[in-house]
């Protein structure tokens, strides 16, 4: 079976499944996107590689595992989503050590936060982005499952839950310099989802 190479789209959070997050990857040579429902943890943990400038003052544990790893000179050359079970994606993380090749079952979220910090490409199989993968602008004819799908994919660039007027407004109150603090003692308490937004707000002002 041929492998499909797949990006990173985006988070959203889900609108189906509470306190869960949908991590949108896309086909690179193609237009199809491939939505996975995964936990906040994960969520927060991807959002945090995706964005180079929050450097948490500790290692999460997704980072935890690339300073062991890279200890003991384990190199992970990729990950491969192979594997769909009602709804459930599995996958495996390809490692390498003294050139010798070794296969870890991982969970689909937690081998992409990996595939991230090691830089290494995510793939998974034709026949499972022919089952799963998605169009997000749709026919107005298609299926009702379709629409739901689509709700799950909104704002896909957004991580975290929709922000509140009033905190957007707080923000919209505040100078880039203060914005910038602000986002330093985020980083500090590691409130990952708070620095997440006040990074949007900045990228807005200077965008």
């Amino acid at each position: 079976m041929s492998l499909v190479k797949l990006t990173i789209k985006g988070i959203s959070y889900s609108q189906t499944q509470n306190g869960a997050y949908a991590l949108i990857l896309n086909e690179v040579d193609g237009e199809r996107k491939l939505p996975i429902v995964i936990g906040a943890f994960e969520a927060q943990s991807i959002a945090i590689a995706l964005e180079k400038e929050i450097k948490p003052p500790r290692p999460l544990t997704h980072d935890l595992f690339k300073n062991f790893a890279e200890r003991f000179d384990i190199i992970v050359k990729q990950v491969i989503i192979h594997k769909l079970v009602d709804g459930v994606f599995y996958s495996s993380i390809i490692c390498e050590r003294d050139k010798i090749e070794e296969i870890i079952d991982a969970r689909t979220s937690d081998a992409i936060a990996l595939a991230l910090r090691f830089n290494a490409p995510i793939f998974t199989y034709k026949n499972i982005l022919d089952k799963a993968g998605i169009f997000l602008k749709t026919n107005p004819q298609e299926s009702d499952n379709q629409e739901q799908v689509e709700d799950v994919l909104s704002d896909p660039e957004t991580f975290g839950m929709e922000e509140s007027n009033e905190a957007g407004e707080t923000y919209n109150k505040l100078s880039l310099s203060e914005l910038h603090e602000q986002l330093e003692t985020a980083v500090q308490n590691e409130d990952y989802e708070k620095a997440a937004k006040i990074r949007d707000e900045i990228s807005k002002r200077e965008s």
